[in-house]
């Protein structure tokens, strides 16, 4: 029992008998009370019996009431959420709104303590010396290179993302020593992704890849980034490997932008400048109210 004790739990569900899911589902809702109280207390809470609480707590893989406090009292100390939670058919709006939105604050702390700084910096190094820089991904990925794209082209580098297996075949016979690919996979078995990243390493430009630990998309990259955030194919899970990534990408854009100075500022500057003249002005009496 790793880094979630409440995903442990959320991944369980289906697992326990019907009594112990409500003491499971309760905990996943009170988890920062639950810790205070006792056997009688958490069983009255969630209308079972004593015995059903014990039952739970054997069948989340604990040794008893006791060990079941102690493992989530340790995840809540680490981390300011109770991490990642299942959505479930009676939630309310309020409930599952705040079950999305913690479960993917815990899985950016995560990430975030996990990254390799080294790695961002070669990351960084590698970009910002780049001639030209492709995003390679597919499926949820490819959103994140489209965004990613996005972020580095404001900052004026000369980037592009493709998403087509063809496309990327093409645009890598045009790359050299001088150029980086980001290949972007929540996976990092995708073969036609492995395929292109084959192509690029042909022709010397580099790879830097965001993708899971000891996966192939990694292996094969010349600077990894680790990833390490499993989505649950559970239906009403959010996504939260995507915006792990764009918040990576963030990281990586930040520190090109540091490394930009003062030219860095002055194109941002010059950037929107340029993009007021798109924009309505909200009191502009020629504009309708409604």
């Amino acid at each position: 029992m790793t880094a979630s004790f409440t995903q442990h739990i959320s991944d369980n569900l289906d697992a326990l008998r019907r009594s112990e899911r409500k003491v499971a589902e309760y905990v996943l809702a009170n988890a920062t009370s639950v810790i205070h109280m006792r056997i009688v207390d958490l069983a009255t809470e969630a209308e079972v019996s004593e015995p059903t609480v014990v039952r739970f707590c054997r069948g989340i893989g604990c040794d008893g009431f006791q060990d079941f406090k102690l493992k989530l009292a340790q995840q809540l100390a680490s981390s300011p959420t109770i991490g990642r939670v299942a959505v479930t058919d009676t939630d309310n709006s309020i409930t599952y709104s705040q079950k999305v939105f913690d479960s993917s604050i815990d899985v950016l702390i995560n990430v975030r303590d996990q990254i390799d700084t080294q790695e961002i910096s070669k990351a960084v190094d590698a970009i910002f010396n780049a001639r030209h820089v492709l995003f390679f991904g597919f499926g949820g990925s490819s959103a994140v290179c489209v965004d990613a794209q996005h972020r580095l082209f404001r900052l004026g580098l000369a980037c592009h993302a493709h998403s087509d297996p063809h496309l990327q075949t093409m645009a890598a016979l045009s790359l050299g020593p001088q150029d980086v690919v980001i290949a972007v996979s929540q996976s990092g078995r995708t073969k036609a992704l492995l395929d292109s990243i084959r192509e690029v390493k042909r022709r010397g430009a580099k790879v830097i890849s965001l993708s899971p630990a000891d996966t192939p998309v990694l292996i094969q990259a010349d600077i990894p980034l680790t990833i390490d955030a499993k989505d649950s194919f559970d239906v009403y899970s959010p996504l939260t490997t995507r915006i792990a990534h764009l918040v990576v990408i963030d990281v990586i854009a930040a520190g090109i932008a540091q490394r930009m100075g003062d030219n860095g500022k002055t194109h941002i500057s010059k950037l929107k400048q340029s993009l007021r003249g798109h924009r309505i002005n909200y009191h502009d009496p020629s504009w309708p109210s409604n």
